[in-house]
């Protein structure tokens, strides 16, 4: 089965469709990248699937329970973890009592947070910190760390909750050209270890290539083509509206 089914999924706004008619589905273990020009509608299809949009047609499958139109708590809960473009961590705290703060959140322990955290699922944080190359790191303040270990210990946050399903909007940017490959490849090495299904977005095309499974097209809110990175390449349609133009920058 399908870890998530996207069934016909439209989106308006003021009368201009950002994304129409789009179905597509991700295996457990795939990584799936979701590329396209500026304005594709690629960050609005990928809020709805998070729940940060309701869509106005379609649905959205969760091993095959719909999550259409649910909170993003609601989905988080379902299974879906999530990393942002923004690196959201608590700086004042060590790396390792993020990880902690994340496994009280997934553990239904929010009640307890006055509660010192410190030897709270602790084993499980350093496993987790260990699996993104962290552990050495785990009591320096998140706050003094460099971007590249950022984005590997929110991949660590994003894990903790279990998910079935991780949405990556833009996880490389802000990354030097060397850093972006290696944290999709330790990414990519994770989600099949777990069975995890992957969906990112991505504006580097080194990394979409280098990574991806399938990668799926938009342009102007419809899915122009879907297929692996040779196919993909091959497209007369995607190198005229997208890859043909010279452009490495996916945008929105």
């Amino acid at each position: 089965m399908s870890v998530l089914v996207v069934q016909g999924l439209s989106k308006s706004f003021g009368g201009v469709q950002a994304v129409g008619d789009v179905s597509f589905a991700v295996s457990p273990g795939e990584m799936l990248a979701l590329i396209g020009p500026n304005g594709a509608g690629k960050s609005t299809c990928f809020n709805m699937v998070g729940g940060q949009l309701n869509p106005d047609k379609g649905s959205v499958l969760l091993e095959g329970k719909a999550i259409t139109g649910l909170s993003p708590r609601a989905i988080s809960r379902a299974g879906v973890g999530r990393t942002f473009q923004i690196t959201a961590t608590f700086g004042s705290m060590t790396v390792r009592e993020n990880v902690q703060m994340a496994l009280l959140s997934h553990h239904r322990e929010i009640w307890q947070f006055w509660r010192p955290v410190a030897g709270r699922h602790l084993t499980e944080a350093d496993a987790l910190l260990a699996q993104v190359g962290l552990e050495a790191q785990a009591e320096r303040a998140t706050g003094v760390l460099a971007y590249g270990d950022l984005k590997r210990l929110e991949l660590a946050i994003a894990l903790a909750n279990r998910p079935r399903l991780l949405l990556m909007d833009e996880p490389t940017a802000g990354m030097a050209p060397v850093e972006r490959v290696g944290l999709m490849k330790l990414t990519r090495r994770l989600a099949t270890e777990r069975g995890v299904a992957v969906l990112f977005t991505e504006h580097d095309m080194d990394v979409v290539f280098d990574v991806s499974d399938r990668i799926l097209v938009l342009n102007r809110g419809v899915l122009i083509a879907e297929g692996d990175g040779d196919s993909i390449r091959a497209n007369p349609a995607v190198r005229e509206i997208y890859l043909g133009t010279g452009a490495t920058s996916g945008g929105h």
